[in-house]
């Protein structure tokens, strides 16, 4: 293989690892370098970004949409001084990845030889001159060498225009991908930030369901990390690598609203369209549906019968059951215990003021499914609520993914009726591709209990893929590469987790039990003291009961790590996702080598239902369990296969 890439005044010189400008030395750390030469080698040719992950970093981590990649992207842009938007080296393929677009040519290291008259011979026509023909004579070569070039001239003029359409067929059909930034609040009260929030998580809604196929809409949470950012629409853009961005802004006054969105194309920043609506409450779903048709026209989007005849279709909301539909979405996204409770009051209230409003009674079912982990709601007391809600919401309204994806969560984790679950959750993919909840949850709910990993792998990158900066499904990566057993990728996960933020309890909870799973139980203690204060929970218990486990590991080592657990489980508070419920106990009990009082808590999860009952068969910490029988006859009832 030559040892040096030409491309316009730039050479990449293999052999002694370096970038030169017109033969002068380009500063350029190793990582652009490695990628600026792995998109060279493949010059003309689609590099995706996992490809482009796994050659610079490897395989199976999660780090597609990480700053990494950008950082190293924007290093190589600003070496060869290209413009994202006028690229004349490397051209973002939206979505997918990069493609090295200027033309290459390898020479020898060594310096080009000279021909006998002295031509430098890298500096011959890419097509040589035909020499003459020896049977017709100088003239007739000559002739015969003019035909030639009009040939080939004109084989490359219609070369030039097939590869023009083709490439503006494949333009048009090839898909695009975009982000509804959070409207801004400007009617100057705070407490107007869930309106806001929940008129924008509609509106992806709206458009993430035009036509999965050609548009993706990056998810709501994602979006959110841009909340009152002073990032430009230019440095959004290429973060998320997204195609078009949606932004605007909100002002309410008594009964009526004024909207602002205005459409922007990442490439070039021109302002596509921008309007403005002034209207009643009652019509904000009308104004929705108007700017999902105003993006899809924009964009070319071709929209089936059924979604143009959703979207003009009229729609009048009750501007109270509205409201608390909205307030049960803000309580909904935090995550916590009060604002589930506060949630399940909200979307009560919704369904109460308008019985046939399906996405309330769809919100309802969600935050019941996921009331034993984030309010402490027994799933016996949940999951028929969450079933009931789900069903009365698909029963209004059969096309809502998220009804679907509670109905298979509750099958799955308290029916322990697997195809049933199975079913959901891929009809919740079938409606709605561009749902991260959907690929989430048939991972963490189907997949992975079944020991499918690679496929619950890969199903976890669709979701990170459709919210890349959700901190949940981020940190629930984790776990499932726990339960592959690949403990590495399981850091990286939980780290990356917490640099998206650094206060999500859950996650240090999580990072907690991993270090104490392998014997790291400093490590544990300082991730769970991390996770019970962050919860809430006051820093005076906090640090006499960190200083329990301190004292337990220095004079017993691991039996008195597990020994304390136990005591501080047993005596809560706790953060979620603890071992405090029968299943985390039963947990330290095999750590603790107590078998029979293991296998007793087993049972009352079982009672209980426990939506962790469906991990038993791939969590690492039973595997002191798996040659006792009791523990088969458990995974035959859960409905679980066996090895």
């Amino acid at each position: 293989m030559s040892s040096i890439l030409k491309f316009g005044p730039f050479e990449l010189d293999r052999q002694n690892f370096e970038l030169r400008h017109n033969g002068e030395p380009v500063k350029l750390d190793q990582t652009p370098l490695e990628l600026l030469l792995f998109f060279a080698e493949r010059a003309g040719t689609l590099v995706t970004r996992g490809e482009a992950v796994e050659h610079i970093w490897g395989k199976d981590v999660f780090v597609e949409t990480d700053t990494s990649l950008y950082t190293a992207i924007r290093k190589i842009r600003k070496a060869l001084n290209d413009d994202v938007g006028e690229p004349r080296f490397i051209q973002t393929v939206s979505r997918k990845g990069y493609r090295f677009i200027a033309t290459v040519q390898e020479v020898p290291h060594s310096p080009p030889q000279q021909d006998p008259a002295g031509a430098d011979s890298t500096s011959a026509p890419l097509i040589a001159a035909t020499p003459a023909d020896p049977m017709t004579g100088a003239a007739g070569g000559r002739t015969a060498q003019r035909l030639i070039w009009i040939a080939a001239v004109c084989v490359l003029l219609a070369m030039g225009i097939i590869l023009a359409v083709h490439l503006r067929l494949r333009h048009t059909a090839s898909k695009v991908t975009l982000v509804v930034l959070p409207l801004e609040n400007l009617s100057g009260e705070p407490q107007q930030e869930y309106l806001a929030d929940g008129i924008t998580e509609e509106i992806t809604t709206e458009l993430g369901s035009l036509n999965p196929d050609r548009l993706g809409v990056l998810a709501r949470t994602s979006a959110m990390t841009y909340k009152h950012s002073q990032k430009s629409a230019r440095q959004i853009s290429q973060e998320l690598g997204v195609t078009y961005l949606l932004e605007g802004s909100i002002r309410r006054s008594g009964p009526s609203i004024r909207i602002t969105a205005q459409l922007i194309q990442s490439s070039d920043q021109t302002h596509l369209w921008a309007k403005s609506y002034d209207r009643e409450l009652s019509d904000v779903l009308e104004v929705e549906s108007e700017i999902a048709l105003l993006v899809a026209r924009e964009i070319q989007l071709k929209l089936s019968e059924q979604s143009h005849e959703r979207l003009t279709k009229p729609k009048r909301v009750d501007p109270e059951a509205h409201d608390a539909y909205l307030r049960g979405l803000h309580g909904w996204n935090e995550r916590n215990r009060n604002g589930f409770l506060q949630a399940i009051t909200d979307f009560r209230r919704a369904t109460e003021l308008d019985a046939d409003n399906a996405p309330a009674f769809a919100g309802l079912a969600r935050v019941y499914t996921l009331a034993p982990t984030f309010a402490g709601i027994p799933a016996s007391e949940s999951a028929p609520k969450a079933l009931e809600a789900a069903n009365r919401a698909l029963a209004i309204d059969g096309t809502l993914a998220d009804a679907y994806i509670s109905v298979g969560f509750v099958e799955g984790h308290y029916q322990f009726n697997w195809p049933a679950a199975n079913r959901e959750f891929r009809r919740a993919i079938e409606l709605e591709p561009n749902n991260p909840n959907a690929h989430f949850f048939y991972s963490n709910s189907y997949l992975s209990p079944f020991g499918r990993h690679e496929e619950a792998i890969a199903e976890m990158k669709k979701a990170l893929e459709l919210d890349p900066l959700s901190k949940v499904i981020q940190s629930f990566a984790g776990r499932t590469f726990i339960w592959a057993r690949r403990y590495g990728n399981a850091f990286a996960q939980f780290q990356k987790a917490n640099q998206l933020d650094p206060s999500f309890a859950l996650n240090h909870q999580r990072l907690a039990q991993l270090y104490a799973a392998i014997g790291r139980y400093d490590d544990a203690i300082a991730e769970e003291m991390k996770a019970r204060l962050l919860s809430g929970e006051r820093q005076p218990q906090v640090v006499a009961k960190m200083d329990m486990l301190r004292r337990a590991v220095r004079a017993r080592g691991a039996p008195g790590y597990w020994d304390a657990e136990l005591q501080i489980e047993t005596n809560g508070p706790n953060p979620p996702e603890s071992y405090s419920r029968p299943y985390g106990i039963a947990i330290i009990y095999a750590h603790l080598g107590q078998i029979d009082k293991a296998f007793a808590n087993l049972e009352t999860a079982y009672r209980q239902r426990d939506a962790q009952m469906s991990e038993i068969a791939v969590e690492p910490q039973f595997d002191s369990l798996r040659a006792d029988a009791r523990f088969a006859d458990l995974k035959k009832r859960v409905g679980l296969p066996s090895p």
